[in-house]
């Protein structure tokens, strides 16, 4: 795990973020998912650089269609956005979940 996802799943390890499950590395057909919440259908994804590039986002596109069509929601944060504002982080999440 990168030092943003550490930094995250101490935050949503043992139902920390409002009593919520998040797995982590969690098999979703060829993918895994940084940190899943099954009750919720929620996939938080922690993207570093190569996230960025022309291709990078072109597989982005692609798993998001397919986790898509799983009937899952797709949060997308950088690691700069985890390790600079977790706060803020925690609190879209929760925003998401409450809706």
């Amino acid at each position: 795990m990168t030092d943003a996802e550490k930094k995250l799943w101490q935050q949503l390890r043992d139902r920390r973020l409002a009593g919520l499950k998040f797995r982590r590395q969690y098999p979703c057909g060829s993918y895994y998912l940084d940190f899943y919440c099954p009750s919720k259908h929620l996939v938080v994804e922690i993207d570093g650089g190569q996230h960025y590039t022309q291709n990078g986002r072109k597989h982005d596109k692609i798993r998001n269609e397919y986790l898509g069509r799983a009937g899952m929601h797709v949060l997308r944060y950088s690691n700069k956005d985890v390790l600079s504002n977790l706060n803020g982080v925690l609190k879209d999440i929760l925003k998401i979940v409450s809706d």
